[in-house]
């Protein structure tokens, strides 16, 4: 007969063999240090801070190529190289657009700029990614893509060959697609389109305009746009970011839009 003082401790040591396995679990299912190949092309955002107070109607936004690294935290853009070592995220010196905004988005992106340039903790589960740094830590989630279909998109720059114009100031443009219908604002006229859609490629019909005089600003958009959306071009969704490009006889050419 087995001793009641041995059953004891080879329950209590199940129970111990137990539990050690459910940590295990635990630390396999909450993620590991990520590859510049895993987060290359994604965008993530925000799902939740702490140890920083967001300026209210903010967030974080954090994007990756194969070695550069994109952020805003809701005023300016900024942007470095980057590595992964370990666990540990490395980014260097980041350069910054210099547009003006309140104080507290200033600080925002000062904030920012110092907790990714420190060295923080990263973790990815393949849909969740976890920086934490100080006594801060950010929680982000994959930016689902744009859908091309119903959304309207605004014309944020022009195209041509490898250089990107931005839309003059106090224009507008955009595009909004339905049931095979493009509807679009030119930055001076509207009009519309029949379209047929590939998962690279739209096809634009003759686009019928109305025939409103406007400023040399606006009309050089209106050309741009409508030069553009002529025929069939290929394109791309990048979260919400939408590039467009066509061959002409100067060259590729193509605009670039944010779903609005």
């Amino acid at each position: 007969m087995i001793p009641r003082t041995a059953l004891v401790l080879v329950a209590a040591s199940a129970i111990v063999l137990a539990a050690c396995g459910s940590d295990d679990d635990s630390s396999s299912s909450s993620g590991s240090s990520p590859t510049a190949d895993e987060l290359a092309g994604t965008t993530f955002e925000s799902t939740d801070v702490t140890g920083y107070d967001l300026v209210p109607d903010s967030m974080i936004t954090i994007g990756f190529e194969a070695d550069t690294l994109g952020a805003s935290a809701g005023c300016n853009s900024m942007s470095g190289a980057y590595a992964i070592t370990d666990d540990t995220l490395e980014v260097g010196v980041m350069a910054a657009t210099m547009m003006a905004c309140d104080d507290a988005l200033m600080a925002q992106d000062t904030w920012l700029n110092d907790f990714l340039t420190s060295g923080p903790s990263i973790v990815f589960d393949g849909e969740t990614l976890t920086l934490s740094g100080g006594d801060a830590t950010i929680t982000l989630a994959a930016r689902q893509p744009a859908a091309l279909e119903g959304t309207t998109w605004v014309v944020t720059g022009t195209i041509i060959g490898e250089s990107v114009s931005t839309t003059p100031r106090d224009t507008l443009a955009s595009m909004t697609i339905t049931d095979g219908v493009a509807a679009i604002e030119t930055g001076c006229n509207m009009g519309s389109s029949s379209v047929e859609i590939t998962e690279t490629t739209m096809t634009f019909g003759p686009m019928a305009l109305t025939r409103k005089a406007c400023p040399p600003d606006e009309t050089a958009l209106e050309q741009s746009v409508t030069t553009v959306l002529d025929g069939e071009v290929s394109y791309e969704i990048d979260g919400d970011t939408l590039s467009i490009r066509a061959d002409s006889t100067d060259g590729e050419i193509g605009l670039t839009l944010t779903a609005g």
